[in-house]
């Protein structure tokens, strides 16, 4: 946790982000709410894989941009040897065949459908998503995550970008340095 926590983003290195940025600790295990699983089980594998879960060890931090109230947010995560090839070749799998999927969050019940963009040029393997929730005219528009996904040697980073009624993207600048520190990180 702390050698992640050592390449996350500091105080002031981000500039279209709001103060404080700090990376974070998941919550101890069962101390948080947990959802039943989804209603597709690759759709499943695409949510914890981009969660960082079943990661050696997995830090989170939240941007809150100057420009979108909404944020956005990264999960960097450290797999033992060979573990994070296996893992993000299973999330290239999920992507194949989950399209759409029911599941349970803090708000309640939603559906979520899942379309893949353009797979962007970082670290040695990376793919973007999108999941959109159908939320109605009352709320402004349907909700739309853009998810970044890039693996580096033993290290997955997820990168989000959520928004209501439009298409946002997290921010390349922001994408290629976090994943320059993690490569240099694990340089011998």
């Amino acid at each position: 946790m702390a050698q992640l926590k050592s390449v996350a983003f500091k105080e002031g290195e981000v500039p279209q982000a709001r103060e404080p940025l700090a990376a974070q600790e998941p919550l101890p295990e069962g101390s948080g709410r947990s959802f039943p699983p989804v209603s597709v089980p690759a759709c499943q594998t695409l949510i914890d894989v981009r969660d960082g879960e079943a990661s050696f060890a997995h830090v989170f931090q939240h941007f809150n941009w100057k420009e979108n109230i909404m944020g956005g947010g990264s999960t960097l995560a450290s797999y033992e040897d060979g573990q994070a090839e296996q893992r993000f070749a299973e999330l290239k799998r999920a992507l194949d065949t989950c399209r759409r999927y029911e599941g349970e969050g803090y708000a309640g019940p939603f559906e979520a459908t899942v379309t893949t963009q353009a797979s962007p040029e970082y670290g040695e393997e990376a793919v973007t998503f999108r999941e959109i929730v159908p939320m109605g005219p009352e709320y402004g528009g349907d909700r739309n995550e853009q998810f970044v996904v890039v693996r580096t040697g033993n290290t997955i980073a997820t990168f989000s970008e959520l928004s209501i009624g439009k298409d946002l993207f997290f921010p390349p600048e922001v994408i290629t340095r976090q994943v320059e520190r993690l490569r240099n990180a694990q340089r011998p």
